[in-house]
């Protein structure tokens, strides 16, 4: 098994066809419990329930519905309660001599953190475990067996929805994201809580086992924790507006404040010495760390886009790392060789440990570049392009119609639909008309001033969007790069085959320069197709600790938000409506598509 690790990694976040379900990819059982943990599974006895007992248990689960948790409604893990109980003959899970076993107050204690782990522990029922366990730890009188039976049936329930939320995350992706595909290899959570959990020696270990297996997925786990601090410390203030920016030497009533909020982010050292009124010295470089990091030009002016990050609330941040987090949950964990990884906002391409790549993606509002997984399956040098019939009505034939000879300028060509060329010299009124009508399409040829530049990267998906290269690096200049159709343009092209094609000893990177300044094109197939994950998450941690933060250049957060936080609003409603993805299709492998919002 090969997972991104390093620089592949450092900057993604959160994969071709639908997703079956984010859930298809959970390894629950992938490790066989250890000698120790099925000897501590057998060894403990577990209490029986009288037969009114075992009616009424079977009675709650059957209607799905437990009163006494925080958000009652359980429809959509019905099945699966119902499993693990069945499958310890309907005694009671997590109490033992009518009391809560040490196994039930670790997994308690787990979820009573989960904000450490990017999720909200009132999920998990947080603020009303101290009661639960006060109530059967009363000296001398024994809870009444309808008190444990609930008591262990919300725990059941509460640490299942923490599996499903720490393995698959707490929203469904494909409201978002209809186009990832996994493969179902999943036995279930319930027999994953009985089988890994209850009879774990570590249970952080066995609840570890679920999460992303990616240093990039645990360095932000981290940055989750520290932001939760700092959100706890922060006063909150905001920083004064300019009408002009602040310069290196100015006056600016907002230095107290931004000396304050630049220690507790660390870019400026806690010993550093600044004045009380002057934009100087320490904390100009203070920001230009600041601004680096959060994908501005470190240039060292106060002005108006570096101020509203400035004054983004730390509470924010946090949610922009949980969304992050969240999105890693919806990857799948195992890859036959190191993907290739593009992180949309971030305006960047990884590939293995080589250095990454700047790279231009889609349009904001326009022609955004979806989020998808796919397979490279070719490497095209010297590529033809066939114009999009979109892009030749929208904006080609527009300067056709200024200069017939726009073509000939260009190294476009007039093609049919059997690739039969019709003119490559000046379009007649004719042939114009029927490029209006779309009968007739417009190809450029391969060579340096080619829009897809010397090389192409073909990996198949429904949205006709692949990586290539560029006849400028203009566009690669500056900080925010959504400037294409769709498409993503790399900035070393030459750099990215090499490494595609690291495998195949005859393309040396002579070859590959050879190719690319020949006359032909050429097409190179991989026999071992290379995974492509084309993600979106606005927050990444390198490796050194260092906290990175994009713009929500599509956003894909404000949506997701909403939805994050929308679930456990929604939890108490009836069914259907509690959810979006039921256990039972996990496990079968269907999941029901809901329409976006």
């Amino acid at each position: 098994m090969i997972t991104p690790s390093g620089k592949a990694v450092k900057g993604i976040v959160a994969a071709g066809g639908r997703l079956l379900a984010a859930a298809c990819a959970l390894l629950f059982l992938q490790v066989a419990a250890s000698p120790a943990e099925k000897a501590a599974g057998s060894a403990a006895e577990s209490q029986r329930l009288s037969s009114p007992g075992e009616l009424e248990l079977r009675g709650i689960v059957a209607g799905g519905r437990l009163e006494t948790l925080q958000w009652p409604q359980f429809s959509d893990y019905q099945t699966e309660i119902e499993e693990f109980y069945r499958s310890g003959g309907y005694a009671l899970a997590w109490v033992r001599n009518s009391r809560p076993t040490a196994k039930a107050r670790v997994v308690i204690k787990r979820l009573q953190a989960a904000d450490n782990e990017g999720l909200l522990a009132q999920d998990y029922d947080s603020p009303l475990w101290k009661a639960r366990l006060k109530e059967l730890d009363l000296p001398g009188r024994p809870a009444a067996e309808t008190q444990l039976l609930r008591f262990d049936l919300a725990l059941t329930i509460c640490a299942m929805r923490y599996t499903l939320d720490l393995r698959l995350g707490r929203i469904n992706p494909q409201r978002f994201h209809s186009t990832f595909a996994f493969e179902p290899d999943i036995s279930g959570p319930s027999d994953f809580l009985r089988r890994r959990v209850m009879s774990a020696e570590d249970v952080a270990a066995a609840f570890s086992a679920l999460e992303p297996p990616f240093p990039s997925y645990r360095r932000l786990v981290h940055a989750v924790q520290r932001y939760k601090r700092m959100a706890g410390l922060d006063d909150g203030g905001q920083l004064p507006a300019s009408k002009v920016p602040v310069r290196p030497g100015d006056r600016y009533p907002g230095v107290p404040r931004l000396t304050r909020l630049l220690r507790l982010l660390g870019d400026l050292p806690p010993r550093a010495v600044v004045g009380q009124k002057l934009y100087d010295g320490p904390l100009v470089k203070a920001v230009k760390n600041f601004q680096r990091r959060h994908g501005l030009p470190p240039d060292g002016l106060l002005g108006e886009l570096t101020l509203r990050q400035l004054n983004t609330p730390l509470a924010l941040r946090l949610q922009q790392l949980r969304l992050t987090l969240e999105r890693w949950r919806w990857l799948p964990h195992r890859f036959t060789s190191p993907p290739i990884l593009v992180n949309i906002p971030e305006f960047r391409l990884y590939a293995g440990n080589e250095p990454s790549q700047k790279v231009v993606v889609g349009m904001a509002f326009e022609h955004e570049t979806p989020i998808f997984m796919s397979q490279l399956t070719e490497v095209v040098f010297r590529p033809p392009w066939t114009v999009p019939t979109s892009i030749q009505r929208s904006e080609l034939v527009p300067k056709l119609e200024k200069d017939p000879a726009y073509l000939e300028k260009n190294g476009f060509e007039v093609i049919d639909g059997r690739d039969a060329l019709v003119s490559s010299g000046t379009v007649s009124a004719a042939v114009l008309g029927q490029l209006k009508e779309g009968t007739l399409y417009l190809r450029q040829r391969p060579g340096p001033g080619n829009s897809l530049g010397l090389v192409k990267f073909l990996m198949p998906n429904s949205h006709s969007v692949y990586i290539h290269g560029a006849p400028s690096r203009r566009g690669f200049m500056g900080s925010e790069r959504d400037l294409s159709h769709g498409c993503i343009r790399v900035e070393h092209p030459e750099a990215l085959a090499a490494w595609v094609l690291r495998d195949r000893p005859e393309w040396t990177r002579e070859r590959i320069r050879t190719a690319m300044s020949g006359t032909e094109t050429v097409i190179v197939k991989l026999a071992d197709p290379i995974t492509v994950l084309i993600q979106y998450g606005t927050a990444a941690v390198g490796e050194n600790g260092e906290v990175r933060f994009f713009d929500d250049i599509y956003s894909r957060d404000a949506a997701e938000a909403e939805a994050f936080d929308k679930r456990a609003r929604t939890a108490a409603l009836p069914a259907p409506h509690a959810a979006d993805v039921h256990v039972d299709e996990i496990r079968s492998g269907v999941v029901t598509h809901t329409s976006a919002p």
